[in-house]
């Protein structure tokens, strides 16, 4: 710098002429200026000092001070609002969140005020910090899904239980489980967390629950419960106060002269997100799908099974075979005007319902405001078997002594009214609007029903095509569902029935809310290794996306192991679904498939059947050649069937004892060799 001045001085000596107007040292001289100038105004640009409603913070270049949403503490939110009892619940189907729903209610009835959590919504690492609330209690209601996995919501919870080795002494807890025992890992969550909770020190106030939704899983849930409350005041060393709670969750508005500027219509969260549509698509924000084809596959009898398929283009969805299609239906519009006459209510009333509970991060029940058309229409189930703690709310309207008594018998603990409850709800399978017709004095306010009545579920269907063929559209195989109930009327599929009127008609194509699950049921990642598929009925869907799979390996001059198939049905002349292409594909060598048509003949033959003859066969794929063996159907029967026959021929052909080939067939499951995609 130095140099360049003495430069710049002897250059200005030398000048003889006029001078221009900036000299050389003059720009040597500003171009220093400017470096000062910008380096004192960015000298704190690594520490900024900012405002934000009178309050300063810094962002450092190495550590995160910027404060992270408190609204995730339970542990705040339990303090702030004097209460010492939260409920987690882990819930597919809403099932598992209406049980906490009403632990937390009761809890008031044993000076226990409760709130309901969800775990993905909870810093769950703050389990530590519960015992510094006097006489706390956290209970689980988790649902068991799919493969024994947890629920969506409860996956981190059930992972960070898992990985870690928390400290968890001084934590009363208990746990109820919900799942089926028809599926091969029945209440496997709740059964896990139960002992890994106790194993990290904490303390098991009650038993664990377990409620099998196969059987009667309401029944299960009160039984266990009538047990726990005791248990609790017993650990706590409280009493009941003897007191029935009937406290509102929620409280009505209804717009009676004004429209709200936020109206839902039956989006499932983001207003407008029907008609603007945006990825990416999920459970919250479903694609609204065209159905290009809806064609019956039945060639006969009185029964009915669609195939259909909607296009994803332009949504980047993508699925494989073996996904899960999820459509969100709507109730039928006859039921929904008759709860509208029932409870004599203008169904085009907007309203809303707001949760009394501040604390709650669940401010309504469902998409709100929006008109009691809509709540009974996209929001609410009402096709379902109303549960006892509905039937105990709706005994506060009846007029009628005879009816109310019913009512209050068929909601009690007490073994003639659970047997009652039984015959005259589950046996008679009666719905809301069938209770409500069946006992004329009832008359609840629509808006308490709104409240009472689960939120209305996706149905899921096995995807029944490859994406290797069909990347811009996505196949499913449904059977229309109706049937005539004990008291004479006939009940319909809330989803089938509304799928069937769907018809396309030239360009003018219909459209459902969508969107796709992912699912572990998969092809081996090798295509030569052979496979074996156990499908009837409707129980093919998902091999005709892995049939298609390995065609199109096979056409590409791929070598592909043996695919097999076991599919059955009724008649081959009536419900032998996609018998053509299926005709096709043997003939063509891509599959070796064997048939049991039921009723073709006078003496019954099933799947299994077929599979108990060709023990040779199935040894060969699972037993010499690390082969793949897949289920899809019926869980309550024919899945567990099957597993029967696989044992015995495990046994057989690879002579093992009956503990040897029950151990194998676990190591095939865990390898993911055997897998089922099942129902009950």
């Amino acid at each position: 710098m130095e140099a360049e001045a003495e430069l710049g001085t002897e250059q200005m000596a030398q000048e003889v002429v006029a001078e221009p107007l900036f000299s050389t040292f003059d720009l040597i001289l500003l171009a220093i200026l400017i470096c000062i100038a910008t380096w004192y105004f960015t000298r704190d640009k690594k520490k900024p000092a900012a405002t934000s409603n009178g309050k300063s913070y810094s962002i450092q270049p190495t550590t995160m001070t910027l404060q992270t949403s408190t609204d995730n503490s339970f542990i705040k939110k339990l303090k702030s609002s004097g209460r010492s009892l939260v409920v987690f619940y882990g819930s597919q189907t809403g099932t598992g969140e209406e049980f906490a729903g009403r632990l937390a209610k009761e809890g008031m009835r044993y000076r226990m005020k409760g709130m309901v959590a969800d775990p993905e919504e909870c810093d769950m690492e703050e389990l530590v910090s519960l015992k510094t609330i006097p006489n706390s209690l956290a209970v689980f209601c988790l649902a068991t899904y799919g493969e024994g996995d947890p629920t969506d919501n409860a996956m981190e919870f059930y992972e960070w239980l898992q990985n870690g080795d928390a400290d968890l002494t001084g934590l009363n807890y208990a746990v109820f489980g919900l799942g089926n025992k028809t599926y091969e890992h029945y209440n496997e969550v709740a059964t896990y967390v139960d002992k890994r909770l106790a194993d990290l020190g904490a303390t098991r106030v009650y038993d664990l629950g377990l409620g099998d939704d196969d059987a009667n899983i309401e029944d299960d849930f009160i039984t266990w419960k009538d047990k726990f409350w005791p248990a609790v005041c017993e650990h706590y060393g409280i009493e009941s106060t003897g007191e029935d709670v009937s406290v509102r969750q929620y409280r009505l508005q209804e717009f009676k002269d004004e429209v709200p500027e936020r109206l839902f219509t039956g989006e499932m969260a983001r207003l407008h997100s029907i008609q603007n549509q945006r990825p990416p698509y999920d459970a919250k924000n479903p694609f609204l799908a065209k159905i290009k084809v809806n064609r019956e596959l039945h060639k006969g009898g009185d029964r009915s099974c669609m195939h259909i398929e909607l296009d994803i283009d332009g949504s980047k969805m993508r699925y494989d075979a073996g996904d899960h299609l999820a459509i969100y239906p709507i109730n039928d519009t006859e039921q929904v005007e008759k709860i509208g006459k029932l409870t004599k209510t203008n169904l085009d009333t907007i309203f809303t319902l707001i949760n009394t509970d501040e604390e709650s991060s669940k401010k309504h029940p469902f998409p709100c405001p929006c008109t009691y058309r809509t709540a009974l229409t996209h929001y609410l189930d009402i096709t379902m078997n109303p549960r006892t703690h509905v039937l105990k709310e709706l005994s506060e309207y009846a007029t009628d002594p005879k009816e109310k008594e019913l009512l209050k018998s068929m909601a009690s603990t007490s073994p003639e009214g659970k047997t009652k409850y039984q015959e005259w709800i589950i046996h008679d399978n009666r719905n809301i609007v069938q209770v409500l017709e069946d006992l004329p004095s009832c008359n609840p306010p629509l808006d308490h029903l709104c409240e009472l009545l689960p939120r209305l579920q996706p149905r899921y269907y096995s995807i029944s095509s490859s994406p290797k063929l069909y990347p811009t559209t996505v196949h499913i195989t449904a059977v229309l569902v109706e049937y005539k109930t004990p008291t004479g009327r006939t009940n319909k599929g809330v989803t089938t029935t509304w799928l069937k009127g769907k018809q396309p008609s030239g360009d003018d194509c219909p459209t459902v809310p969508i969107f796709i699950r992912k699912s572990q049921f998969r092809l081996p990642t090798k295509p030569q290794t052979p496979v074996i598929m156990i499908g009837p009925g409707t129980g093919y869907a998902p091999f005709r996306g892995f049939i298609q799979d390995r065609k199109h390996t096979r056409d590409e001059a791929k070598q592909v192991g043996d695919t097999i198939l076991y599919y059955g049905c009724r008649k081959r002349s009536e419900d032998f679904i996609y018998e053509e292409e299926l005709v096709d594909y043997e003939r063509e060598g891509v599959i070796k498939m064997h048939a049991a048509f039921s009723r073709d003949q006078a003496e019954k033959v099933y799947v299994t059947h077929l599979l108990a003859k060709n023990e040779d066969e199935i040894w060969k794929v699972i037993g010499e050649n690390n082969g793949h063996v897949y289920i899809c159907g019926d869980a309550k029967a024919m899945a567990t069937d099957v597993r029967t026959i696989l044992q015995n021929i495990i046994k057989t052909k690879g002579q093992m004892t009956e503990e040897a080939a029950v151990a194998y067939l676990k190591k095939m499951e865990t390898q993911k060799r055997l897998s089922a995609d099942v129902w009950s």
